[in-house]
């Protein structure tokens, strides 16, 4: 079969050759973010002309169907028009093979078809394996890859496996997850993915701290008095009340999304973009997140669940009435954290986190909220007090940053405003589509694992959660359910953060509030 050029890209290096091998492609992940992702690609022509991709699930399909439903599933989900005479193209790139994941015949059957991909497509030999499966299925799909002869690799042909979260579900089982793997793939074929870390704005903390000589100088105990981070999800759990009775906010978020972010903001400068010396930076931050003792865990941490509410006149269902969740659950669906990175950077600087389902907004944000100038100036006129300077990197819904400071009021008298510098990515660059995937599935086919977890980050972030986990367990909740649908999680998370003198920042692109 003759290859066509999917595109030619403006700039950018074009990915390798390569075949991409989807486990579970017939779930959510595949028609919704994996399968546009590729395809916002081959749009960019970031894509070599010896491309393909292969679904693997239990469904019994052929080539062809698969091709039909994912055509019929563009229609729904992506995020622009498509064009017709491209996805012509890509389409005939599509395979498709009915396997059960724990017969080693699946993967003989798999070593046929990429065969035989190869040579119509000509990609190589080079493959990444991205497992969109159930957790219990990351080791065995791995060990059976490399009993089929698929993980190995030369100085002429690569292979990857990208792992999705979550990453073990507690520290013994991140490190038996980690050491199974570890048996048979080499620490640089693993690419354990975080989606948050797709978003422009994450990969933008990097280039805004150290590319800009007036903030790095500032970043630091000497002047900033806390920071906060946010993820707030305005939905509920939807249907995955199974996953989440098993997870709960603390696993879901904490030490992946969460513990990235905070790495990214309190890291040091690394010598260079190369992968390991950003993620040794990373790494140190985590492992200087002073894990709290039991006393710590009841002052320092909050949970909470969220009951019945209503908005705009539709009754919001409690956690507790979701489709496959307990009736007496004590799953945590909100959790807010004061924790502190115990280094000389960042010493006795608190960093503030929540996170959970059911709040009025959906976003993402970093506040970094810088310490008051002295008042002294200031005692002889009209002022009363001096506000903050507050900087806001705003990682979704409008991805952005915001930057606010005091400015003397026109008049006769000394009055101080508060003005707020607002940038938005799209008014300054555009928008071009995206679902968060396409930079990490065009890293991984570089070999560019800077924007994936590295074995000893993962730990480290579990360590972190480890002493919670603990104490929750021992303690099970006594006044779940404890916030509204539709509130900003319970009142404790308030007072935590109101027992040293501060409120959390309102989310959203106006923020200009808090203290």
């Amino acid at each position: 079969m003759a290859t066509e050029p999917l595109g030619l890209a403006e700039a950018g290096q074009p990915a390798p050759p390569a075949v991409m091998v989807i486990f579970g492609a017939s779930g959510d992940l595949t028609k919704r973010k994996l399968i546009p992702a590729l395809f916002n690609l081959a749009t960019e022509g970031l894509f070599a002309d010896n491309f393909a991709v292969v679904g693997l699930a239990r469904s019994e399909m052929s080539h062809e169907q698969f091709r039909q439903k994912l055509t019929d599933d563009m229609k729904k989900y992506a995020a622009h028009a498509v064009d017709s005479e491209l996805w012509a193209k890509f389409v005939r790139r599509l395979y498709y093979l009915s396997a059960d994941l724990t017969e080693p015949s699946s993967y003989e059957r798999l070593r046929d078809l990429l065969a035989e991909v190869d040579q119509n497509h000509g990609t190589g030999g080079n493959y990444f394996y991205y497992l969109a499966t159930a957790p219990t299925f990351f080791a065995p799909v791995t060990e059976q890859l490399a009993n089929a002869g698929l993980t190995a690799q030369d100085d002429d042909r690569w292979r990857r496996v990208i792992v999705e979260k979550p990453f073990g579900s507690d520290l013994e089982t991140a490190r038996q997850l980690n050491r199974d793997i570890r048996n048979v793939l080499d620490e640089q074929q693993i690419y354990r993915i975080d989606h948050y870390l797709g978003k422009e704005t994450v990969q933008n903390i990097l280039v805004f701290r150290f590319a800009n000589s007036i903030f790095e100088p500032i970043w630091n105990r000497r002047y900033i008095d806390h920071i906060q981070i946010t993820v707030s999800e305005s939905v509920g759990v939807e249907q995955r009340g199974g996953y989440y009775e098993h997870s709960g906010a603390l696993r879901d978020m904490i030490p992946n999304h969460i513990f990235q972010l905070i790495s990214l903001t309190a890291m040091e400068p690394p010598i260079s973009f190369e992968a390991d010396a950003v993620r040794d930076e990373q790494a140190k931050v985590l492992r200087a997140i002073q894990p709290m003792q039991p006393e710590d865990v009841l002052t320092r941490s909050v949970r909470g669940q969220y009951g019945d509410g209503k908005v705009d006149g539709e009754t919001l269902s409690a956690y507790r009435d979701e489709a496959h969740v307990e009736p007496d659950s004590s799953t945590e669906t909100f959790v807010a954290l004061k924790l502190f990175v115990d280094n000389w950077r960042w010493a006795h600087v608190p960093f503030y986190v929540r996170t959970g389902k059911r709040l009025p907004k959906r976003a993402t944000e970093i506040v970094i909220q810088f310490l008051r100038a002295p008042f002294i100036l200031f005692r002889q006129t009209g002022v009363e007090k001096l506000g903050r300077n507050r900087l806001v990197l705003r990682l979704q819904p409008n991805e952005g940053i915001s930057l606010s400071f005091g400015a003397k009021i026109p008049g006769p008298v000394v009055r101080l405003g508060e003005v707020n510098m607002d940038f938005q990515y799209t008014d300054y660059f555009g928008t071009k589509p995206s679902t968060g995937y396409e930079r990490l599935l065009y890293d991984c086919m570089l070999g560019d694992a800077t924007l994936f977890q590295r074995a000893d980050m993962v730990e480290a972030g579990w360590e972190v959660v480890e002493p919670i986990l603990d104490v929750w367990k021992a303690l099970p909740p006594r006044h779940f359910p404890n916030y509204a649908a539709d509130s900003w999680g319970p009142k404790e998370a308030d007072e935590l953060i109101q027992a040293d003198g501060h409120e959390w920042t309102k989310s959203g692109p106006d923020t200009t509030n808090g203290c």
